[in-house]
């Protein structure tokens, strides 16, 4: 049986895009560009700050610890010497559910919303952060209970006490209407203010900040601070971020219908058999087990990690096998990340350029290295960054494309970097900022370098496309397991090129104990 069940990329879309009332005419007479904002803090302007970036957070207690409130408690010590914080997605676990906003977002995230002090009395949706807080969707955030778990799990309490006591899935009774939560909580959906004079008066009040693309949404902490799109982009201190929904973009590649094709869909399909076999056992096992006692309690929260990590992979392969020339893909967000990325060259204010998203290109986690969803990812930026790259030409004093790239869904903490890629992704800076409170991975076997096939005659060798230079995540076993939650701090520096300097926080929990400690920092 599956957990969840993910929303077609069209159908994220539609959704989208009618909460938000996507390019409606009372937004586009007003010369409104709805992909972009403006933090009105007083300091956009300051070359010389500090952000916060997390990632992957969005579950609960965990056997009455909460790695996601250990976190956001380090999080606090350097909040005053920072602006804003990036969340690289997975807001709530494991399908997204309005219910499940104030344990696993609103009560550990109190100190960054208005009225924290009492966080019961916080409606979802309706968020008002003291801070900012800038998040993009991760696939959780879109996920729904599939129709007969749904209907199982509302009819039967003996079912749900299996899920809830004994493997604690915040599954919640719904799912996130693909999408239609996360929605509510961060995006400025239009399409609930009702007449159009409310509306108009809506874009009157809060898209009045003039940019050189148009007017745009007024982001103020203490008072109004919603996102006008699932992607969209902000300049602070002269630097670019770009916030992307790689939901939409993250479809894997058909597979060849060579031979070498039809083979490789034969080891598919036996490999989401024996997953689902796993799956089985590990639900059959947790059965035994009491959540009482310290000992099973702990491989009880180890076989809900399995578990959503097999969830995961059968998910990735089914997507592989279903993958055919029909596939969508959100041309229309790729095509404006390379028009912005563009014009962010051709703008003498902007000095470097950051994108965040959820699904990582390159990553060296067990679960996720070699997922056609992570290879899909890996393609479709490249023909971006390779269509970019192009209509510039040579840059200045061989500069980097973008200056960073951000990422979650792999349940890690780690930095990377490209090497000859044979693309314009060549040479960049990619983190991995996944561990922020659900459970951690261990990095994958075959080690920190990635390799990939070169499909030409010329070079038929592997290419070694990038190198693992950090990793943090699960290690050890029994009663040495380590699990260390992460965060980061990324100071930006004054100057062309800016220098970004990452200091990386961990939460670490050993021996049923908690210890914090910062990781040596490092420049790029």
């Amino acid at each position: 049986m599956k957990f969840v069940s993910d929303p077609p990329i069209a159908d994220k879309i539609r959704q989208m895009q009618q909460r938000v009332r996507w390019q409606d005419p009372l937004v586009l007479e007003r010369g409104i560009d709805q992909t972009r904002l403006v933090i009105e803090d007083g300091g956009a302007e300051d070359t010389d700050f500090s952000f916060l970036v997390v990632g992957d957070s969005g579950s609960g207690e965990h056997r009455g610890h909460s790695p996601q409130r250990q976190v956001a408690e380090q999080m606090l010590a350097q909040q005053e010497n920072s602006r804003f914080v990036l969340h690289t997605g997975d807001v709530i676990y494991l399908v997204g559910a309005s219910e499940y906003y104030l344990k696993n977002f609103i009560e550990p995230y109190r100190e960054f919303l208005v009225g924290g002090e009492r966080p019961e009395k916080i409606p979802y949706d309706r968020m008002v952060f003291n801070f900012p807080f800038l998040p993009t969707p991760g696939n959780h955030d879109y996920y729904d209970l599939p129709l007969a778990l749904g209907l199982l799990v509302q009819a039967t309490l003996p079912f749900r006490r299996l899920l809830q006591s004994h493997l604690d899935f915040d599954i919640g009774w719904r799912g996130s209407g693909q999408g239609k939560v996360y929605a509510q909580a961060f995006l400025d959906c239009l399409n609930r203010l009702g007449s159009p004079q409310a509306i108009a008066q809506h874009l009157d009040t809060h898209y009045t900040a003039k940019t050189d693309t148009g007017l745009s949404l007024r982001y103020e902490p203490g008072q109004f601070t919603r996102l006008p799109n699932r992607y969209y982009t902000f300049r602070y201190g002269g630097i670019d971020f770009f916030a992307l929904d790689s939901n939409t973009f993250n479809a894997p590649l058909p597979l060849p219908t060579t031979g070498e094709g039809r083979a490789y869909r034969h080891v598919l399909e036996k490999q989401r058999d024996e997953l689902e076999q796993q799956k089985q056992q590990i639900l059959a096992t947790s059965t035994t087990l009491k959540p009482n006692q310290p000992e099973e309690a702990e491989r009880l929260d180890d076989m809900r990690t399995k578990l959503e990590q097999l969830e995961e992979a059968k998910l990735d392969i089914e997507k592989q096998l279903a993958a055919d020339e029909t596939v969508v893909v959100d041309q229309e967000q790729l095509d404006w990340l390379k028009q912005r990325l563009i014009e962010s060259w051709h703008t003498e204010a902007v000095r470097g350029r950051v994108l965040y998203f959820h699904h990582p290109p390159y990553v060296t986690e067990a679960t996720k290295w070699h997922q056609g969803q992570t290879l899909a990812i890996r393609h479709r930026l490249r023909q971006v960054l390779d269509a970019v790259a192009a209509e510039l030409g040579p840059l200045p004093d061989g500069a980097p494309l973008v200056d960073l790239v951000l990422n979650g869904h792999a349940h890690c903490l780690e930095y990377l970097r490209t090497l000859d890629t044979g693309h314009a992704d060549s040479h960049l800076n990619w983190i991995v900022c996944g561990g922020s409170g659900f459970s951690l991975r261990r990095q994958r076997l075959e080690g920190p370098e990635l390799q990939e096939s070169i499909s030409t005659i010329a070079s038929p060798d592997d290419r070694l496309v990038a190198r693992s230079l950090l990793y943090v995540g699960r290690t050890g076993a029994g009663t040495q397991k380590r699990r260390p939650y992460s965060f980061l701090r990324i100071d930006v520096k004054a100057g062309k090129p800016p220098q970004f300097v990452i200091r990386p926080y961990v939460s670490e929990r050993v021996q049923r104990k908690w210890k914090n400690y910062a990781i040596e920092p490092f420049t790029i």
